[in-house]
């Protein structure tokens, strides 16, 4: 099978790729690397083409979706501490705290 064919993928990996990059697409990613990222992701959450019958493969993990594309938190802790800081005195001068 060489690289990049597509025939080992269930219905459902296929379908869940195509969702994904279309995501990527939506958020600005370029099409040639939103599909190498959605299938980056199915291959991570399912450990790649699950041929399809009844107890067959393995089950999808979720690892990667459960986050909704979020990045990791951004800004050092003290940074971070700060702004809810601020926060915090805004909400307690207009009495929303």
């Amino acid at each position: 099978m060489p690289r990049g064919d597509k025939s080992a993928y269930t219905d459902k990996q296929k379908r869940k790729a195509e969702h994904i990059e279309e995501s990527y697409e939506k958020r600005g990613t370029p099409k040639k690397q939103a599909e190498a990222r959605a299938w980056a992701t199915v291959n991570k959450e399912s450990g790649g083409g699950n041929k399809s019958g009844s107890g067959r493969g393995k089950k999808d993990s979720h690892v990667s979706s459960a986050r909704g594309g979020r990045a990791h938190k951004k800004g050092s802790f003290e940074a971070r501490s700060a702004a809810a800081r601020k926060g915090w005195e805004t909400r307690r001068r207009h009495g929303n705290g």
